[in-house]
């Protein structure tokens, strides 16, 4: 693909601070890549060059175009998610932030168990008044870690029900820091702490790892990312849409793009990149009049937008799945269409109606593929012979066994009576004295399987799973790149591991609009385009607030190449039956579609109308309007 002026600018400016504004749709992936390749031909070391991004397929695609332009030379010696190459680079260094080398990393829901842990031995679960529960606490300290914010700013911004809390809270992960260091354990937020604070001890051994760092995304950084992007050196090149800022909840923020020219004296040079290539320009003016930008393209069409006022969430189904098929019949396969909402059980209803017309879907934004109960019990037994000291996957693992509950697997990584099973101890022996990773996950699986049958159903289904794991496993070199990967950049479900789901037929797209990012379709709808919607009634506490909705609804528009319907239900029911019941609520279209804006958009109604009260009657006509001026005097 040929670059356009401002692309080929963005691709070849000299070394140094660069921040390139990528609007939706507009190359940024290509041009990336084209920047890549063009420090490398100007005798750049690849090896040299950092790349970070925000998943691990984002970095893959980016080398493989890089490769393609100069040849295999351009394979980049670092590239991946913050948290991948934060292991990647404490791993060497370890001794110089105080790690031992073989530490592990808890995902998630393990880091939450442990928190759990520590706010049981504090008497927390136990206080008369209502204290938070292990998620909200993980969510809290994370919060605070990312934001390089205090206890007390964050829980009176963002999580205000908890602000009696502060001295508790404040001990409570004072407890858990201790309790990660006493397993040598890491969470996510522990990866990017110690990149940072080894930042500050080694900031010239590690940046002499480096000659050019690039950041993708960079309106997704947090604070302390952004902190440790700008240590890393000189020739830093960030790219990113201060338009497409929607992940505030994992505490990025989008001062960092908007700041980041003005963190360098000269100031950064800033390249914006406005030519679409992803949209028809119909769709383009209705995103660009949402959130005030100047995308433009080349594409061209005479229809406009559409913009649905559906009588109820029924009429929007019914509405959503006559058009599917139509597409369909017109030539639109299932998969270029997406339903795009603002949260994940906005599409109940949608996909009832979408079962009984018989239109398979693929729902994105469910339970991820390492979650999954079988999976993570097989990747414990895997972390629990790398770190023998990580008891939080020892716990789950002892708790497979027949027999053994919680307090009797407690006694036995405590020391206090019990030994682990002679079995899974043999098992765990095995493992850590292996020296090849290749058939280590099939010796788990052989132990793992019987007790499988029995702990759940669907049997045939979860080895499949594991069939899936185990072939994954093939790729890596040891035992802790497979645990360390799979931790740090999951993949979302099966499908992700093995391709596109195993469905007979094709499938229509369901989505949130945060796991939508980065995508698009040929055709898009966007569910409940209403105010306590879109934007939500939980974030319109503040300005920012709202305009990160704002900015939400733009990325929904902007995935749509072709067409785009945003569908407004005027009722929602709030009975029992949503369909039926009487009781329901009126919704007003979005505040980001305000009337000077609608000249933009091609208005359809859909939906059952009222029943009529009965046969209409003749009757005088009235001047009511004129009797009511009267009833306050002569105009």
């Amino acid at each position: 693909m040929e670059l356009n002026r401002s692309q080929l600018a963005a691709a070849t400016a000299p070394p140094g601070p660069l921040l390139i504004i990528a609007g939706a749709g507009t190359g940024k992936t290509n041009t990336l890549a084209h920047r890549v390749a063009h420090l490398i031909k100007e005798g750049a070391d690849p090896s040299r060059i950092l790349l970070l991004t925000f998943t691990r397929r984002a970095a893959e695609i980016m080398t493989r175009r890089a490769e393609r332009i100069v040849g295999k030379k351009a394979r980049v010696g670092w590239a991946g998610t913050f948290h991948s190459v934060a292991n990647r680079l404490l791993r060497p260094h370890a001794s110089a932030v105080g790690l031992e080398p073989s530490f592990t990393v808890l995902d998630r829901s393990d880091s939450a168990d442990l928190l759990n842990v520590v706010r049981q031995e504090l008497g927390f679960a136990k206080l008369p008044a209502r204290f938070p529960k292990k998620d909200t606490c993980l969510a809290i300290y994370s919060r605070v870690v990312n934001t390089r914010g205090t206890i007390e700013t964050t829980l009176n911004h963002t999580f205000p029900a908890y602000t009696d809390w502060v001295e508790q809270l404040r001990a409570l992960f004072r407890g858990y820091v201790e309790a990660k260091q006493r397993r040598s354990v890491l969470d996510y937020d522990d990866l990017l702490l110690y990149w940072f604070y080894l930042m500050e001890a080694a900031a010239a051994e590690v940046s002499r790892r480096f000659d050019h760092i690039l950041v993708d995304e960079y309106q997704d950084t947090n604070a302390l990312q952004a902190d440790i992007v700008l240590k890393l050196g000189r020739s830093i090149t960030v790219v990113g849409d201060d338009a497409q800022a929607i992940f505030a909840f994992r505490g990025a923020t989008v001062r960092n793009i908007l700041d980041f020219p003005n963190r360098f004296d000269p100031p950064a040079t800033v390249i914006e990149l406005e030519q679409n290539y992803r949209s028809v320009q119909p769709i383009l003016d209705g995103s660009n009049a949402v959130i005030g930008k100047s995308l433009f393209s080349e594409r061209r069409s005479e229809q406009k937008p559409f913009l649905i006022a559906a009588k109820d969430e029924q009429a929007q189904a019914d509405y959503i799945c006559e058009r599917v098929l139509e597409e369909r019949e017109a030539g639109v396969l299932l998969h270029q269409q997406a339903v795009l909402m603002r949260a994940a059980h906005h599409s109940d209803l949608l996909e009832i109606e979408l079962g009984k017309r018989n239109i398979p879907f693929v729902k994105y934004g469910g339970l991820k593929f390492l979650e999954a109960a079988h999976v993570k019990d097989v990747l414990c037994v895997l972390r629990w012979a790398e770190n023998p000291r990580d008891d939080i996957a020892g716990f789950r693992v002892l708790q497979l066994l027949p027999g053994i509950g919680p307090a009797h697997a407690r006694r036995i990584l405590n020391g206090g009576g019990g030994t682990i099973p002679r079995p899974l101890h043999e098992l765990l022996e095995a493992l850590r004295k292996a020296t090849a990773w290749p058939g280590q996950l099939g010796m788990v699986r052989k132990w793992y399987e019987p007790h499988l049958e029995r702990l759940y159903e669907g049997g045939a289904v979860r080895i499949a799973d594991l069939e899936t794991l185990e072939s994954l496993s093939k790729d890596y070199a040891s035992r802790e790149n497979f645990l360390s990967d799979l931790t740090l950049d999951p993949p979302e479900a099966v499908g992700d591991l093995a391709g596109d789901p195993l469905l007979d037929e094709d499938y229509l797209i369901l989505s949130t609009i945060h796991s939508a990012k980065g995508q698009e379709w040929d055709v898009v709808y966007v569910l409940n385009v209403v105010d306590g919607c879109i934007p939500s009634d939980m974030a319109t506490g503040s300005k920012d607030e709202v305009e990160e909705e704002r900015r939400l609804l733009y990325v929904a528009m902007t995935r749509a190449k072709e067409r785009l319907h945003l569908v407004q239900p005027h009722r929602f029911y709030t009975g029992s039956s949503r369909r039926n019941g009487d009781r329901h609520i009126y919704a007003p279209r979005t505040r980001f579609l305000p009337e000077d804006v609608l000249r933009l958009f091609e208005r359809v109604a859909t939906g059952t109308p009222e029943p009529a009260e009965g046969p209409a009657l003749r009757i005088p006509t009235v001047d009511v309007a004129a009797k009511l001026r009267a009833m306050w005097g002569a105009g």
